[in-house]
């Protein structure tokens, strides 16, 4: 290969500067590299740059993604998964024939290696992490039906403590050739990655037992086991979570820690007793889930300004409410990100620590040695925090700790369960703490939903029908000023018509008027009044604008919030 040639091509595509590349050039030389080489290692280009430079120097396609009608299940069980993964190429199918993709056409190699098993087949350059992302997305793992057919020839094995297997801490993708009831755990916890799960049930009834995954915040039934495999499923999974296989009439809480596909996976074990069996649910956290800047997880101007201002103040609490699973937690680590720089103290608290943010001290919760939340916010205020993060204020005692801490100077996050970003107010209140205490150190109250996002591929625009408009506030007349989209279904989505989800907000700002109504113990009804007249727009009218917006459905904004809610 001319390295100039790889130079002029940098250059024809705009990627560099010849001034850059004569730079590269003198490193690459000082360090006996070849120039591409060099390129790659240092990530002086992207991925897919690069992946376009060398399709181009070698006049072949370039794919910068891979879908699932692309990746063939037989096709690629003809190769080890190991292979794929060490050399970073994978067989396709595309309109009927084989291409090999590649992120680095000089490894010839591995691509006749690869031909010689798969067939022969054109040539063509894909960016290494997509190629990466792809084979751990589509390998396939055998299939459900066939392990549990496999299951049935080896009952002896599923009872014994040999085919329970033991948790090791290598890749799940990798253990292919383990004991069937260990390939069928891992089978349902791979596949619940792969779409996207955040729990998995397993649930037993008199003649079967369900596995059930919750994928944006809705279960779909996914396989029915025989009866008979029950035991050996809640035993493996016991196994793998260090709790007591032979208990079976108590509940019992373990956790599990995982790699899947190249991701460190934290999952949360419950194993409550029921009529049929044991019920086991398993709460699934990616490690690796990196959390959206606050300019970008969906708030409205006016919100995202009554935020930013509540967070960059040196002292008060900033509230967020919503019921479990609403994304509370998620929205606190998008601002602690913001906050987050080498001159601040950042202590939190939470029960569990669900993931670990760089540059921060999180503390976990262990009630059965004492360290409850309040236990442990006494001891970080001797740690000089600046900034505070509360999981959840549960009583009196954290939120009277929580104001006094706001009180003292320190700037302090929590999330609190209420339905509405006015009934805060009251709820803490009740609790009872001194509406003095609340006026003066609470700035601003975010209640949040989850509501699932329109898959962009197939929504389709449509007039919603009277009774739904009458629901929102809307007329007719109204709504035909505004598109509306209803989901449809395709293979993007896996013909669910929504992909994803997102948050509509409720953001109250503790105003001078507000303020007064809180230290008059005014009622939810009029304290919400007042905050609109402020400004604030609620959840319904926050989910309308996102569905005007085309990111989700009417169906969905009205599934968490109605008209009129103020409780």
């Amino acid at each position: 290969m001319k390295q100039q040639t790889i130079a002029h091509i940098l250059i024809d595509m705009k990627a560099a500067t010849s001034e850059q590349i004569d730079a590269w050039q003198i490193e690459a030389d000082q360090l006996s590299l070849p120039f591409e080489e060099y390129i790659q290692n240092n990530g002086l280009l992207s991925e897919e740059v690069f992946a376009r430079v060398l399709a181009e120097k070698f006049s072949l396609p370039v794919y910068t993604s891979i879908s699932e009608k692309y990746a063939d299940p037989d096709l690629l069980a003809k190769v080890s998964l190991p292979f794929l993964r060490k050399n970073i190429v994978m067989p396709i199918l595309v309109s009927g024939k084989v291409v090999l993709l590649t992120a680095d056409p000089y490894h010839v190699q591995a691509l006749d290696e690869l031909a010689l098993v798969v067939g022969q087949g054109s040539i063509a350059v894909a960016p290494r992490g997509i190629i990466s992302e792809a084979i751990n997305r589509y390998y396939p793992l055998e299939g459900a039906k066939e392990m549990i057919e496999e299951l049935q020839d080896e009952q002896e094995s599923i009872n014994s403590a040999e085919g329970l297997g033991a948790i090791s801490e290598e890749d799940i993708l990798g253990m292919v050739s383990d004991a069937p009831i260990i390939k069928l755990v891992n089978h349902v916890l791979f596949q619940a990655v792969k779409r996207g799960a955040s729990d998995v049930h397993v649930e037993p009834f008199e003649k079967e037992v369900r596995v059930r995954y919750r994928v944006d915040g809705v279960l779909y039934e996914i396989m029915t086991p025989p009866k008979r495999l029950q035991g050996a499923i809640a035993s493996r999974i016991k196994v793998m979570s260090n709790l007591n296989i032979a208990e079976k009439r108590q509940p019992q809480d373990g956790r599990i820690q995982i790699k899947i596909a190249d991701r460190a996976i934290d999952i949360r074990v419950s194993i409550l007793p029921v009529s049929y069996g044991e019920r086991v649910v398993m709460r699934l956290l990616d490690k690796s889930k990196t959390f959206g800047n606050l300019d970008q997880i969906g708030f409205s101007e006016r919100d995202y300004k009554v935020v930013e201002q509540g967070m960059h103040q040196p002292n008060g609490i900033l509230l967020l409410t919503g019921p479990t699973g609403s994304g509370k937690t998620s929205t606190l680590y998008s601002i602690l990100g913001e906050l987050n720089s080498s001159d601040v103290n950042i202590i939190t608290v939470e029960d569990p620590v669900e993931y670990q943010m760089k540059g921060i001290g999180q503390v976990q919760v262990k009630e059965q040695v004492g360290l409850t939340f309040a236990a442990a916010l006494r001891s970080i205020l001797r740690q000089d925090p600046d900034i505070i993060m509360i999981g959840e204020t549960r009583d009196q005692e954290t939120a009277q700790i929580a104001i006094q801490s706001a009180l003292t100077g320190h700037l302090v996050l929590s999330t609190l369960h209420t339905n509405s970003a006015a009934a805060t107010i009251t709820r803490l209140i009740d609790m009872g703490v001194e509406p003095f205490l609340i006026a003066s150190s609470v700035t601003v109250v975010i209640a949040q939903r989850l509501v699932r996002r329109l898959c962009d591929q197939c929504k389709k625009e449509y007039q919603p029908p009277a009774d739904i408009l009458e629901q929102v506030g809307l007329t007719i007349e109204a709504a035909k000023k505004t598109k509306f989209y209803m989901a449809v279904g395709c293979e993007q989505c896996a013909n669910l018509g929504y992909k994803g989800r997102l948050a509509v907000f409720e953001v109250m700002q503790m105003s001078n008027n507000v303020m007064h109504l809180t230290l008059a113990r005014a009622e939810t009804a009029q304290i919400q009044e007042q905050a609109r007249k402020d400004g604030m727009n609620l959840l319904l009218e926050d989910g309308l604008r996102k569905a005007a917006m085309g990111l989700t459905t009417i169906d969905e904004v009205l599934s968490v919030s109605t008209l009129g809610q103020q409780v």
